[in-house]
């Protein structure tokens, strides 16, 4: 659905479906797809889940996940650990989840001054398996996709990029 137009939503605060952890250590703002039963606003074009965590130290998180989903999660802020293997995790790092019906993360008891939690991004969906090709900036499924690409960029079709200053 790459040549699908962009669109937009505002979704506010107090739109998100609010979820928390059984021992409410863990607050997670659901924002688009299903998580344990409960929906998101966010309409998508693809099927995915996508959240947002806040995970007290010392707490953990732990939500069902589709198994036919891809999973990850982005550490925002903090620091803890992920899955059942408890292997470290910061601030700007990706975790990519293998196969299963759970995702868990957990805080580290003590976190950054500059973080009082871990912060998280879960989220994923389902593989889109297409073909791809690649060639600079430009990722797209075919050779000709590329050198059709590359002729609109060249062409000026793909917009322009205001300039700075």
């Amino acid at each position: 659905l790459k040549f699908t137009a962009p669109r937009y939503q505002a979704i506010t605060s107090s739109e998100l479906t609010l979820l928390s952890s059984r021992d409410g250590g863990a607050l997670v703002r659901l924002i688009a797809g299903s998580l344990d039963g409960h929906d998101g606003p966010g309409s998508t074009h693809t099927p995915i889940t996508y959240a947002h965590a806040s995970v007290s130290p010392g707490a953990q998180l732990t939500v069902p996940w589709n198994p036919a989903y891809s999973a990850l999660a982005y550490v925002l802020s903090g620091r803890g650990f992920a899955g059942p293997e408890a292997r470290p995790i910061e601030a700007h790092e990706l975790v990519v989840f293998g196969v299963g019906d759970s995702l868990t993360v957990s805080a580290a008891p003590a976190q950054p001054a500059d973080s009082p939690n871990l912060e998280v991004l879960v989220l994923g969906g389902l593989p889109i398996r297409e073909p791809i090709a690649h060639h600079g900036p430009f990722l797209m499924n075919t050779r000709q996709e590329i050198l059709d690409a590359i002729d609109d960029f060249q062409s000026g079709r793909m917009g322009a990029v205001p300039r700075s200053g």
